[in-house]
């Protein structure tokens, strides 16, 4: 008797096969996770090189089709040249030149000119830091004179503080020092290894680069042959929108807070604030995380020029919070739009989930994975209302009550109240009513 192979059967080996895989996996995840985080976080720092060079090519990208599309094509076409392959790689080989020189002349300048500054500016803080804290001391003491009872308090607070960083450094800290003193060790390591692996990095880009439209249709390729025609297209063009947001919006925010340092820069000189360029490069740095990056620039800023000179420090507060108003109105709206579609709430609701995930850097890319999320999950409800014979749009469900079998919206009435009825004692309403509801 002739065997008979039927695909039916494979596909069911197969589904058994991964069901079982997946059950074990889930078992070695659930019972074995510090295994399994520990292999993740080993993986993931042999790759760093790799992860580097496709963030360093994905953020080089726009200045790359900047420089190709807006210079480079246009002069080639002037010149009569066809558009062999030979040429579009020579076009592609100046555009990456280009590019390279442009990001390390950026970088050349920020450490020539506002690196040694800021060097500068930290070594005088260091040298006269006992000076600043006399200033601080007798500013306090002269802003509490004519206060008896306040001075009383603060000084008391000063004298039971001072006492538990004292008995803190005798119990906690000197014993440990040598834990102290290995960890910062493996801190400056991890700095030559980070500086490192972007080194590689930095060179990984470059091939990116040089095969970026290779790689990509390679990816729709396999999403092609794995997935439907339908399901291949509508999984291109999410990572489309995908793209369209993260480069929108941390491009957006970067030329923000560039813009945000530079005029940061203007007025504190203008006003005389101490350190400007220092205060200047805080403000600007921390302005690229959203909502919350104003203020945790701003008050260590305020506080170092309190130290020097209390009364700029007035100036500059003012300062700071007249800048945060102009960018969150005028300056951010304009360059950002509407980047993610997303409200103020669900602003702070990612950057305060994805900042306690993954601290700093959730906190500037939170914004953007969650507008993602909150995009798929919109674009899910509408499919299935549309399903279903419903209305997508929000105005619909603001005040709607029930829906009918007609497909009809009832809006909702709340129900009447009797005059003079305590609206805070609403059992007592209800005693008093003359036709209790019925469940």
């Amino acid at each position: 008797m002739k065997f008979k192979f039927e695909k039916k059967y494979l596909y069911w080996g197969l589904t058994g096969f991964l069901a079982l895989a997946g059950a074990i996996l889930f078992y070695y995840i659930l019972f074995h996770r510090s295994n399994f985080m520990g292999g993740i976080n080993r993986f993931i720092t042999i790759a760093m090189p790799i992860i580097d060079g496709f963030v360093l090519a994905y953020l080089f990208t726009p200045i790359l089709n900047m420089i190709e599309k807006k210079v480079l094509n246009p002069l080639c076409v002037k010149a009569g040249l066809s558009m062999t392959a030979k040429v579009k790689s020579r076009i592609r080989a100046g555009s990456i030149l280009a590019t390279l020189v442009i990001v390390l002349l950026i970088v050349y300048e920020l450490f020539a000119l506002i690196i040694p500054e800021i060097i500068r500016s930290v070594q005088s803080i260091i040298f006269q830091f006992p000076i600043y804290v006399d200033n601080l001391s007798n500013w306090a003491l002269l802003l509490l004179k004519d206060n008896p009872e306040l001075e009383a308090t603060v000084d008391a607070l000063i004298n039971q503080y001072s006492t538990k960083v004292m008995e803190y450094l005798n119990t906690n800290l000197l014993p440990h020092i040598n834990e102290v003193l290995k960890t910062v060790s493996l801190s400056v390591i991890g700095v030559f290894k980070a500086l490192w692996n972007l080194v590689i990095g930095f060179i990984i880009s470059i091939y990116l680069l040089g095969s970026k439209e290779k790689f990509a249709g390679q990816a729709k390729k396999i999403v092609y042959a794995v997935f439907d025609r339908k399901a291949g297209n509508e999984l291109v063009s999410n990572f489309r929108f995908i793209h369209s947001t993260f480069i929108g919006f941390i491009g957006g925010k970067i030329i923000d807070s560039i813009i945000i340092g530079i005029i940061c820069f203007v007025c504190t000189s203008i006003i005389g604030t101490p350190y400007s360029i220092l205060v200047s490069m805080i403000i600007g740095v921390t302005n690229v995380i959203p909502f919350f990056g104003p203020w945790i620039g701003g008050i260590p800023s305020a506080l170092l020029v309190l130290m020097v000179d209390p009364k700029q420090a007035l100036y500059f507060g003012i300062l700071i919070i007249f800048i945060q108003q102009f960018d969150g109105n005028i300056l951010g709206p304009k360059i950002l739009g509407d980047s993610t579609g997303l409200s103020s709430f669900w602003v702070i609701f990612s950057i305060t989930i994805f900042g306690g995930l993954f601290g700093v850097l959730g906190m500037i890319v939170g914004v953007p994975i969650f507008a993602v999320l909150y995009a798929g999950v919109k674009s899910l409800v509408n499919r299935y209302l549309q399903r279903k014979n419903l209305p997508t749009d929000l105005g619909s469900y603001m005040t709607v009550g029930q829906i009918e079998e007609s497909m009809t919206f009832t809006e909702y009435v709340p129900p009447l109240r009797k005059k003079g009825t305590n609206h805070s004692q609403p059992k007592q309403a209800d005693a008093d009513s003359e036709t209790p509801s019925k469940s």
